[in-house]
């Protein structure tokens, strides 16, 4: 796979209506035009950029770019992808919404039995959960315990509510909004997952009577970039892929 053949399975996964916001996934090539190996992360950071020199990567794919506010971080991580001759693509909102993105991934991560509502957005209103559902209810504890081992990190649980867990609301990474949690409550929902919480989102949580499930934002979503990841290499046989493992660096509780 070139780099040309990249861009067109990118097109081809998302469609244009998803890519018309340009500034919500960007690509950084160098003289490198082959690909054979694809790295994947949640972050463009120094230390992912590290494990893809270390494991001879052609491209990395990342969920986010190195923020514009973390003053000097992208163009240090450039440098050293020019230096090594590493491509880079990252796409944002595109993977948080598309039908198999960051939500419904980490949905079929938990084992959902049916996708209600693949989470949106829409300039209009906003942004609006995944929601599924489970055919045989879940004790808050099983649901709690299987995300802490899928995500392989200690994930916060509130529970809110003497109900068993049958439909859940899920927006991935930085879903800690009080509107979001309503959202999911609107849909009937027992419980909301998302990866960052503020007191406002517990507070509300509780205010509300909805269990609140918290990851961290990179662990949320590394499902999301998996599963594009596979999807490219679906459509270019023989391409390399593996996982640019990060730190739980996050958690500080």
């Amino acid at each position: 796979m070139n780099l040309d053949e990249f861009e067109l399975a990118i097109h081809k996964l998302f469609g244009e209506e998803l890519l018309k916001e340009k500034d919500e996934y960007g690509f950084t090539s160098t003289s490198n035009d082959a690909i054979k190996k694809i790295g994947y992360a949640t972050n463009l950071s120094l230390k992912t950029v590290d494990l893809a020199i270390k494991h001879g990567v052609d491209l990395m794919v990342t969920h986010h770019d190195a923020w514009d506010f973390l003053q000097g971080l992208r163009e240090a991580c450039v440098e050293k992808l020019e230096k090594h001759h590493i491509s880079h693509f990252w796409i944002h909102a595109p993977l948080d919404f598309v039908h198999f993105g960051t939500c419904t991934s980490l949905m079929n991560e938990l084992d959902v039995d049916e996708i209600k509502q693949y989470s949106s957005y829409s300039e209009a209103g906003g942004e609006l959960p995944g929601i599924a559902e489970f055919s045989a209810p879940l004790e808050f504890g099983q649901l709690t315990e299987k995300m802490r081992a899928k995500l392989k990190e200690p994930v916060r649980a509130w529970k809110n509510n003497d109900k068993q867990i049958k439909r859940i609301g899920v927006l991935t990474g930085a879903g800690h909004s009080s509107m979001l949690i309503q959202r999911a409550l609107d849909a009937g929902c027992d419980t909301y997952i998302t990866g960052e919480a503020t007191l406002y989102s517990i507070q509300y949580a509780q205010y509300a009577g909805i269990n609140l499930l918290v990851g961290s934002h990179t662990f949320t979503e590394v499902f999301g970039v998996a599963t594009l990841v596979k999807k490219i290499a679906e459509l270019n046989p023989g391409l390399e892929t593996l996982e640019l493992i990060e730190s739980h660096f996050e958690l500080n509780h």
